[in-house]
C-alpha cells in the first residue's frame, strides 16, 4: 500500500470519527492511541521503515479504534445488530478491539525483536515467548490506564471501560489480546519474516 493511500484512508476515517461522536470525551480517550501511532510512524518513517504488512495492520488497528471512538465500543451499530439477531448478552465490538490489541502489537514486537537482534534468529521459541509476554504486559497496562482514567473521569467511565455489566470484562479483554497475539504469530510469521528480509540491510 502506497503511503499516500495509507494516509488518505487514515485521514478519512479520522475526520468521519471526529464528526458528532457519541461522546466527545470518550472519543478523545479512545482515539489517542491512533494519534500517537501516526506521530510515531511519521517520525520513524525514514530512520526505521516498517514492513508493508505491519503498516497495513497498524492502519486496520487505527480504524478499529476510530470506529470505537465514534460510537463507543458498546454502541457500534453492526454489533448491536448481531446482539439482537443472535440474542447475545452484550455488544462484542470491544473484543474485536482487544483481539487487535494483541494481534497487531505481536507483529510490531516481533519486527523490533528480530531487526534489532534482541534474540537470536535461531531462537524462535524464545522470540515467540517474548512477543506474547510483551503483548500481555501491554494489554494489562492498558487495563490499568482504563481504570485510572475511569477514576479520574466519572462521566466517561462507563463508555470508556465498555464493561456493559460484565464482571469479568478485564480478564476477558486480556484473554482476547493473548489469543490475538498467538494468532498473529501462527498466521503471519512466515510472511512477516520474508518482508523483513526484503527491507534495506542498513535498517
Amino acid at each position: 500500500m502506497k503511503k499516500w493511500i495509507w494516509l488518505s484512508v487514515f485521514i478519512a476515517f479520522f475526520i468521519w470519527s471526529a464528526i458528532n461522536p457519541y461522546d466527545r470525551l470518550t472519543w478523545w480517550l479512545e482515539v489517542i492511541p491512533a494519534m500517537i501511532a501516526i506521530v510515531i510512524i511519521a517520525l520513524t518513517y525514514k530512520s526505521f521503515p516498517l514492513t508493508p504488512l505491519l503498516y497495513q495492520l497498524i492502519l486496520i488497528h487505527c480504524i478499529i479504534l476510530l470506529i470505537g471512538g465514534h460510537y463507543t465500543y458498546a454502541e457500534v451499530p453492526f454489533f448491536n445488530w448481531l446482539e439482537e439477531q443472535f440474542e447475545l448478552s452484550r455488544n462484542h465490538y470491544d473484543k474485536v478491539g482487544h483481539f487487535a490489541q494483541g494481534f497487531v502489537p505481536a507483529i510490531l514486537a516481533r519486527e523490533i525483536i528480530i531487526r534489532l537482534g534482541v534474540i537470536a534468529e535461531s531462537k524462535v521459541a524464545w522470540q515467540n515467548l517474548m512477543v506474547v509476554s510483551i503483548c500481555l504486559a501491554f494489554s494489562a497496562f492498558y487495563e490499568l490506564i482504563e481504570w485510572w482514567t475511569a477514576l479520574l473521569s466519572e462521566e466517561a467511565a462507563e463508555s470508556f471501560l465498555g464493561t456493559q455489566g460484565y464482571i469479568w470484562d478485564t480478564q476477558s479483554d486480556m484473554l482476547y489480546a493473548l489469543i490475538g497475539a498467538v494468532s498473529a504469530l501462527i498466521l503471519l510469521s512466515k510472511t512477516h519474516t520474508k518482508q523483513i528480509q526484503q527491507l534495506p540491510k542498513s535498517f
